[in-house]
C-alpha cells in the first residue's frame, strides 16, 4: 500500500509559503503523493490551485484532490482547470470528485444543493467529452489542453453511496472512502470490486482512503481544535472524532495496518496541524 500525505490546505492560518515547502518536503522524504482536501464555506485554499503550486516545486511525487465538490463548480471550467494542472505537472493529478454533504458550500457559490447528484452526472459526461478534446458547451473547439482523442485526467469517485461505486464504474479509475474508519470502509471496497467486475471493466479499480493523523504532545490541543471546528456540524459527536484520531507512532502505524488489511491501495495521512514538522514525524514512523 502506498502512502501519501496531505497539504495543510484547509487548516485556517495556513501560510502560502508552507504549501510549497510542504510538497518540497514530502516529494524529499518519498511520499506516494499530496492530497487536497476541498472546502468553499471555509478559510481555506482553493484545491486546484495548491496543486499547482506543488506542482511548480516537484518533479515526481503524484498530485490529488480527495475530493473535489464536483457539483460547486463550472464542469467546462473545472475540466480545463484539471486539464491545465495534469499538463503542467506532466500528468501527475488524480481528479478526486464528490458531490458533498454540507449545504453551507452550495449556498457560498449560489448552487441548488437538492440536485447535486443529477447535475454532477451531467457535468461528468461533460468534463469526459473536454478531456477527450470534444468542443463542449457551444464552444466551437476544444477547450482544455488535453491530447485530442483520449480521456487525459483520471478520475477518483469519493462517496459511501451506491450512486458513488455506480458512478465510479462508468466514470473512474478507482474509488476513494473520505475520512471513515477502516472497519466502515472495507464493505464498500469489496462493493467496488464487484461492481467493477460485474460491469466488465477491465484490471481493477484503484482504491484511495483518507485518515488524519497528528504526531507530537506539543501539537495535541491545536490539533483538535482544528477538527473540532471543521467538524463542528457533527454537533455532540465532534469531541469523539476530534479526540480520535492516532497521533502516537504506533496508533499511526495500527491505522495504516489495518487501511492495507482491508485492500486500500494508496492511503492519504492528512495533518490536522500546519506544521512541517509533522512531514518528517510522519515519514519517520511510516516510510
Amino acid at each position: 500500500m502506498k502512502i501519501a500525505i496531505g497539504l495543510p490546505n484547509p487548516i485556517p492560518g495556513t501560510p502560502g509559503r508552507l504549501l510549497v515547502d510542504w510538497a518540497r518536503s514530502a516529494e524529499e522524504r518519498g511520499f506516494s503523493s499530496l492530497a487536497t482536501i476541498d472546502r468553499i464555506a471555509y478559510p481555506s485554499y482553493e484545491s486546484l490551485i495548491s496543486l499547482a503550486a506543488a506542482a511548480g516545486v516537484t518533479e515526481r511525487i503524484g498530485l490529488i484532490t480527495n475530493v473535489l465538490l464536483g457539483p460547486t463548480r463550472n464542469p467546462v471550467l473545472l475540466a480545463k482547470e484539471a486539464a491545465s494542472v495534469h499538463q503542467i505537472s506532466d500528468g501527475r493529478l488524480t481528479l478526486g470528485v464528490g458531490v458533498g454533504g454540507r449545504e453551507d458550500d452550495f449556498e457560498a457559490v449560489g448552487a441548488d444543493f437538492g440536485s447535486r447528484g443529477r447535475r454532477w452526472d451531467d457535468a461528468l459526461g461533460l468534463m469526459d467529452k473536454a478531456w477527450r478534446g470534444e468542443p463542449v458547451g457551444g464552444s466551437p473547439k476544444p477547450v482544455t489542453p488535453s491530447p485530442a482523442g483520449r480521456k487525459d485526467v483520471p478520475l477518483l469517485i469519493g462517496g459511501m453511496t451506491d450512486k458513488a461505486i455506480e458512478r465510479t464504474v462508468k466514470w473512474g479509475v478507482g474509488w476513494t472512502s473520505g475520512g471513515m474508519p477502516p472497519d466502515q470502509v472495507g464493505p464498500f471496497v469489496e462493493q467496488v470490486h464487484s461492481a467493477w467486475k460485474d460491469a466488465g471493466r477491465e484490471g481493477v479499480p484503484h482504491i484511495a482512503a483518507l485518515a488524519y493523523f497528528s504526531l507530537g504532545e506539543d501539537v495535541e490541543s491545536e490539533s483538535i481544535g482544528y477538527l473540532k471546528d471543521y467538524y463542528s456540524f457533527l454537533g455532540e459527536w465532534v469531541d469523539a472524532m476530534a479526540n480520535g484520531i492516532p497521533r502516537t507512532p504506533e496508533a499511526v502505524k495500527q491505522t495504516v495496518a489495518a487501511f492495507a488489511d482491508i485492500g486500500v491501495d494508496e492511503l492519504v495521512l492528512d495533518p490536522t496541524v500546519a506544521d512541517l514538522s509533522q512531514v518528517d514525524r510522519l515519514a519517520e514512523v511510516v516510510l
